[in-house]
Order: C-alpha cells, then sequence, then structure tokens
C-alpha cells in the first residue's frame, strides 16, 4: 500500500509503498476513504509524543470500509462503512467497563500508538469496542472530520462543559476545534463568543455561529473584552488551540462558578502553564479536560448530524491528496488554513 512515512521527527515525510496491514485477531484493516489533517498530526511528527516510534505513518481522523476482519470480531463484516474516535478503549479495563474508554489504561491510537491512516490501509484493534457505524448518507470526508476534533468539542462542550441554552461560551482559537466548538454551541441555543488572531478566522466563525468575536491582536485586554461581551463573563470557555496565553485567558474570562475545558493540546514546553489559581478559589471556578469521545455516544451526535441541526461539512474547506498531505503537514504550526482539511486521494 502506499502510506505517509517519517523517520526523524520534524524531518520530511515521503510515500512509500509498504506491506498491506493484516487484521489483528480483535480487530479488523480498514480501507481508508477520507482522512482529516490534523495539528495533533503536526504535534506527533514534531516529536511532542513519547508514544510514537520510529519509522511512523501519521493520522487519527479517518472514516472507510471494513477490508478484513481479525477470527474473534462478531458486530463487523466486510463492507460495513465506518469510523472510530481517536482514542480506542481495550474494553476490559476499570476504566473500560465504567464506561469512559476515552481514557482507557491500555488505549490505542492510530497515528500515535501505532501507525495511523496516512495511507490506503490501517489496521485497528479492539474493533467491537472502538468501531462506529456511519449513516448511509454521511459521506467519507464529512465521516472522516468527526473522528478527532468535532467528537472531541462535542463531548468538550456537552459533556464536560453541560453547555445549555442562553448560557456564554468563550472559544479561544478558531481552528478546527474551535469551529466544530462554535457550531456546537450554537446548536444547543447558547451564544458562542470566537477568539482568535484572524479576521479570516473569525469572520468564518461568525459564519458559523458565533455571535461575537474578539480579535486578540487588537484589544487591549481579551479577558475584559469576553467579560464585557457576556456580561460578566463566560459560564464556560473553551482552550481550543493550546498555548499558555490562551488557556490562562480562558480561564480568567470566565464568571464566578464558571467552567474551562481544556480541549488544545498543552505539549512540549506548554505542558505546565501558568493559570490564575486566586480566581479559581476565590470564584470557585472548575477546570476540567477532555480527550476524545467514546465510539458508543456518537449516536447523539450523527442523531443531530442527520437531521441537520449540525452540518460538519461547511467546516471543509479543502480537500487534497496523499502527496499533497507531505507538505500540508509540516506547514501546520503556521495557522493560515481555515476550517478542515481533508485527504480524500490515496491513488
Amino acid at each position: 500500500m502506499r502510506a505517509a512515512i517519517y523517520e526523524e521527527f520534524a524531518k520530511p515525510l515521503t510515500i512509500r509503498n509498504i506491506a498491506d496491514p493484516t487484521p489483528p485477531q480483535n480487530g479488523v484493516v480498514i480501507r481508508v476513504k477520507a482522512n482529516g489533517l490534523c495539528r495533533s498530526d503536526w504535534h506527533g511528527w514534531m516529536g511532542h509524543d513519547p508514544d510514537i516510534k520510529l519509522p511512523h505513518v501519521p493520522g487519527h481522523e479517518l472514516a472507510g470500509v471494513v477490508e478484513s476482519v481479525g477470527k474473534d470480531v462478531v458486530k463487523w463484516v466486510n463492507g460495513d462503512r465506518v469510523t472510530l474516535p481517536f482514542v480506542c478503549g481495550c474494553g476490559v479495563c476499570p476504566q473500560c467497563v465504567s464506561g469512559n474508554q476515552q481514557v482507557c489504561d491500555k488505549q490505542f491510537q492510530p497515528g500515535f500508538t501505532h501507525w495511523g491512516s496516512f495511507a490506503e490501509y490501517v489496521a485497528i484493534d479492539y474493533a467491537d469496542v472502538n468501531l462506529v457505524r456511519l449513516p448511509d448518507e454521511l459521506d467519507y470526508v464529512t465521516a472522516a472530520s468527526l473522528g478527532c476534533r468535532f467528537a472531541t468539542s462535542f463531548r468538550a462542550i456537552v459533556e464536560q462543559g453541560k453547555v445549555s441554552a442562553g448560557q456564554w461560551v468563550a472559544v479561544h482559537g478558531c481552528g478546527g476545534v474551535g469551529l466544530s466548538a462554535i457550531m456546537i454551541v450554537t446548536a444547543l441555543g447558547a451564544n458562542a463568543v470566537a477568539v482568535d488572531i484572524s479576521d479570516e478566522k473569525l469572520d468564518f466563525a461568525r459564519s458559523v455561529g458565533a455571535v461575537a468575536s474578539v480579535n486578540a491582536t487588537e484589544v487591549n485586554d481579551v479577558v475584559e473584552s469576553v467579560r464585557d461581551i457576556t456580561k460578566g463573563g463566560a459560564h464556560v470557555s473553551i482552550d481550543a488551540l493550546g498555548s499558555p496565553v490562551t488557556c490562562f485567558n480562558s480561564v480568567a474570562n470566565l464568571r464566578k462558578r464558571g467552567k474551562h475545558v481544556q480541549v488544545g493540546l498543552m505539549l512540549a514546553d506548554h505542558h505546565r502553564p501558568v493559570v490564575p489559581m486566586d480566581k479559581i478559589i476565590a470564584n470557585e471556578l472548575e477546570i476540567l479536560g477532555s480527550h476524545g469521545m467514546q465510539a458508543y455516544k456518537y449516536w447523539a451526535m450523527l442523531e443531530m448530524i442527520q437531521t441537520g441541526k449540525l452540518q460538519p461539512q461547511k467546516l471543509i474547506q479543502k480537500t487534497i491528496s496523499l502527496d499533497e498531505a507531505l507538505e500540508e503537514l509540516i506547514n501546520m504550526d503556521n495557522f493560515r488554513s481555515i476550517g478542515v482539511t481533508v485527504i480524500n486521494d490515496f491513488s
């Protein structure tokens, strides 16, 4: 099969022909039809993830067709249209038994712990626990955009933030995670405030539901700007980027007893950010993490997509080939792209 691979961190990727994978005993091989290009892949390529062993094939936002099935798999057959969360559970550890596969003690992450889906085929363990059946009307490109950013945002907003109608939600960073969060917040009847440094991204954020926006380069104080717009602070605030500045601002712009949800990865030199602990104590603020979403909980998100309440396809701005992905991946840290980019040509 053709696959994008790197043999050194932060060095150019190449396309190589490598052996097709075989299905694990409890897993499947998926023919990849589409795969999202995510900043998490960039972090992995930079060497920020200790689970990655070289050489490595990145990619974790995938949708495709079951090509072959391991002998212990009971729920899936060849030809099934599927996607999956970027965090896969083992199904038997205490976290999985409690229904929290997103923090599985033995978690499997395609593109990180194992070779991923910047390839024609990818092998997936624990298929009965982790695969999600795609509705017939959901195309592969849209389905691939769900696996990391959209699903993670959905759980961050619905399960962790418990956002409800009428609340104010600040979203710091208008990349794929942030735009997904804004769309989900809006569908729930809450009010999203978009924060970014790009007017173009803020315009796009308003087009998918943000009721207000803040350009962090054009105001004296992001926190005060958000507090003014929300008349006292956000009920829930999301750091959708993952930087010391956005993390601090997201906590500091909360109203009393508000919730901060950290979605953007904080890796390398950013993994110990400063937070306003005085406000956390005095205002009884909550700080929560959000790490993907369990496969069995996809149904609610998929129902909202099927009824048109959520339209993730609007976030997809570009489709590219596997060859084009080599350059796109290494340039992700310049933050020039708007919306979501998806690989849909592996030939």
